[in-house]
């Protein structure tokens, strides 16, 4: 009885949905709904709850005084930078940036000058060393990607690029000599994966305790789904949260397809 009632509701909600007003109230109402859960919430740091990660990572060390390292991948000209160094200002911590590109790299050192404890590299990090076009619609743009992306329904042109450095985080964290990182925060316009990728043995080596990184339309030109990135973690142990505007963290116990949702996305991992 309750099947068939049910049925009988979907139908009579399909029947009055069949008109383009009511598609386009529909449209809003997801949208609204979903950005409550954080789909589509973090486009800027105000917005992500990215914060919420910062000041529960800063709670854990408050006590024992200990010096945090953190990871800032893809930098540009220091939006998190600053949120993190403000939100961090009563803990010790290390704060490691990485931008390759010229104009935001600039940029980015005049937002870090004031920071003694933050370690600037002109170069991006991924999947193994290389030298690979940034593109670009305006010099220091929050777009930059190695993928030349296409927006041309947003009537925006990746018209420039140079050339830029990439190591990878295995690498970097052997040269420097670090063996733990707190926070990975990678934010590269698609690339998110390669970065993964080329930190295969601080991962290995449960070396890396908390992941925050952003998914969403540049997934699309990059062919790089939530799915490998919840199998990528699974395999390390690591479990996968949706970040809610609010600073919630939605765990996600098992992948599913409704989960790939191409508007900007911030998700946290963290180990098991």
């Amino acid at each position: 009885m309750r099947s068939f009632l049910v049925k009988a509701a979907l139908k009579t909600v399909s029947i009055i949905a069949g008109n383009k007003w009511s598609q386009s109230l529909l449209e809003k109402t997801v949208a609204a709904a979903q950005y409550a859960q954080g789909i589509g919430s973090g486009e800027s740091v105000a917005s992500s709850g990215e914060m919420a990660v910062i000041s529960k990572l800063a709670a854990t060390v408050h006590a024992d005084g200990r010096s945090l390292c953190i990871f800032d991948v893809g930098a540009n000209t220091g939006q998190f930078l600053r949120s993190a160094c403000a939100a961090l200002r009563a803990v010790r911590f290390q704060l490691h940036s990485f931008e390759p590109g010229f104009e935001a790299y600039r940029q980015l050192s005049q937002t870090a000058g004031k920071y003694p404890n933050v370690i600037l590299n002109n170069f991006g990090l991924g999947h193994e060393p290389s030298e690979r076009a940034l593109h670009y619609d305006a010099p220091g743009s929050a777009l930059a990607s190695l993928s030349k992306r296409r927006l041309t329904h947003f009537k925006t042109e990746m018209s420039l690029s140079e050339k830029v450095k990439i190591e990878t985080l295995d690498d970097y964290c052997g040269a420097h000599e670090i063996g733990h990182i707190d926070l990975l925060k990678i934010d590269v316009e698609g690339h998110e994966l390669e970065v993964l990728n080329g930190a295969n043995r601080m991962f290995c080596s449960s070396s890396i305790g908390l992941v925050v990184f952003e998914f969403g339309g540049c997934n699309i030109d990059t062919r790089t789904f939530v799915q490998d990135f919840f199998y990528f973690f699974s395999g390390h142990n690591m479990r996968m949260a949706r970040i809610t505007p609010s600073g919630y963290f939605h765990e996600l116990l098992s992948y599913r397809e409704i989960l790939e949702q191409f508007r900007t996305t911030n998700f946290l991992c963290y180990r098991v």
